[in-house]
């Protein structure tokens, strides 16, 4: 992998990770499945299932489609969780 690639690898706290993690959380909190999810926020399930990846370069537009589904605040995909 080149240096720059390496860079944007997604790291255990970049903003990819804490995503992917809250992603998780408040779909297993809710008993959905990534195509209920996706369902909810008009969205392909694989999309869903790569941002759990962390292979996806999220929009704005995306992460506020999937808070809105999820019924919280924006930020809140963001924030870091204590586990």
């Amino acid at each position: 992998m080149s240096p720059a690639a390496q860079s944007l690898a997604p790291t255990a706290h970049s903003a990819r990770a804490v995503l992917a993690a809250n992603m998780i959380r408040l779909r297993r909190e809710r008993g959905w499945s990534q195509e209920a999810l996706a369902f909810e926020c008009g969205l392909h399930r694989t999309f869903v299932a790569h941002c759990e990846r962390q292979v996806r370069n999220i929009s704005l537009d995306n992460l506020e489609r999937i808070a809105n589904a999820f019924g919280v605040p924006v930020y809140a995909l963001l924030m870091p969780t204590g586990s």
